[in-house]
Order: C-alpha cells, then sequence, then structure tokens
C-alpha cells in the first residue's frame, strides 16, 4: 500500500481521506443504530405496566427518558398524560422528529464520501493523463513519466470505485433502517395514545 502511495503521489491522498472518514462513519453507525439500542424489545410493555400499576411519576418519566431513543418519545407521551389525546400526540411527534434527526446523524456526510469518490477518482485520472500527454516529447515518450501517468489514472479511479460502493450501499442500508425505526417507534408511540386514553387495553 505504500509502494502505491509513493508511486501515485498526491492525487491519492484526498481518496485515502474519504476513505479513512467512510469507515469510522460506517462503524459509528453500525454500533449506534442497533435495533436493541434505539428501539429495545420489551421497554413499551413495561411502561404500560408501570402505567396501570402507579401511574405516572416523575422518577418514571426520566428512567424512560434515558432508556433508548424510543424511551425520549414515549417519554414525551407520558409527561402529557393527562392532556387530551392531541395534545400527547402533538408532543410525541415533536420528539419523534427530534430522535429521527439525530438517527440520520452523519448519514449526509456519508452519502457525499459515496457521491463524491468517483470524482475524487475521476480528479485522478485526469491529473495521470496530463502526465501522460506531459511524457511526450521531440524525442519520443518519456518512459517513467509515461508509466506515472498511467499508475495514477488507474489506481485513482480504482481506488475511488473501492471506496464509493460500499459507501453507497451502507449509506442506502442506514437510511431504510432509520426509516424502519421511525415507523416502529410511530406504531408504538400511538399504542400508548390509545391505551392512556382507554381506547385498548394494550
Amino acid at each position: 500500500m505504500f509502494a502505491i502511495i509513493q508511486e501515485v503521489g498526491w492525487p491519492i491522498w484526498p481518496l485515502i481521506l474519504a476513505s479513512v472518514v467512510a469507515l469510522a462513519l460506517i462503524i459509528e453507525r453500525s454500533v449506534s443504530l442497533r435495533r436493541s439500542r434505539v428501539v429495545p424489545p420489551g421497554l413499551l410493555q413495561n411502561v404500560l405496566d408501570d402505567l396501570r400499576k402507579q401511574g405516572v411519576s416523575d422518577a418514571m418519566v426520566e428512567r424512560v427518558n434515558a432508556h433508548s431513543p424510543l424511551g425520549r418519545v414515549l417519554a414525551a407521551g407520558l409527561r402529557n398524560v393527562s392532556s387530551s389525546r392531541e395534545v400527547m400526540k402533538e408532543s410525541i411527534e415533536e420528539t419523534g422528529r427530534a430522535v429521527a434527526h439525530e438517527l440520520e446523524r452523519y448519514l449526509t456526510t456519508l452519502g457525499t464520501v459515496a457521491a463524491i469518490s468517483p470524482l475524487l477518482g475521476l480528479f485522478g485520472t485526469i491529473i495521470g493523463m496530463i502526465d501522460i500527454f506531459a511524457s511526450q516529447g521531440v524525442n519520443g515518450a518519456n518512459p517513467a513519466q509515461l508509466a506515472q501517468g498511467i499508475s495514477i489514472a488507474l489506481y485513482t479511479t480504482g481506488l475511488g470505485l473501492i471506496i464509493a460502493i460500499p459507501a453507497m450501499i451502507f449509506w442506502r442500508h442506514f437510511r431504510a433502517l432509520v426509516d424502519s425505526f421511525v415507523i416502529d417507534m410511530e406504531q408504538q408511540a400511538v399504542k400508548l395514545v390509545e391505551v392512556a386514553h382507554g381506547e385498548r387495553r394494550g
């Protein structure tokens, strides 16, 4: 790898930086967007059980709020459980939008890396082509400069695609994952509202 970096030169550095950023974001989002961490199973049922047994208390609301992103959404409803159905739903929706925004954190950056990596590779290809044309002198081609131009063109193009393809795959995967989490949280929040207002038993 070090030999490739030496051979290609400065055009490869932006691609290396993009690969490091993409890898860091993929690892961070893979850890943060685990279902057990975002929408833990059994949380809603525990909240409903506590609600039936002892009602809503400040300690219960804070405990649920600190539990997970789903907990934050449910806690917003619990704070307004004595209000009307519409007020309770509005508070849940407001918190839900904030939680969804946090779940989408860094995804724009990952999508940007996926989009610009092929362009960085194309930029390296152009630099390589310039070196190839520069090697053509009146006395014929300079073999060393010709070889360097070809190396820059091929390596940067290939590396740009190697970065862009997995970055795009993970970006789409994380977007779909966040959408599924948001839908799941909405369904559980609606169930909480309906149980709190006596429209269903859970």
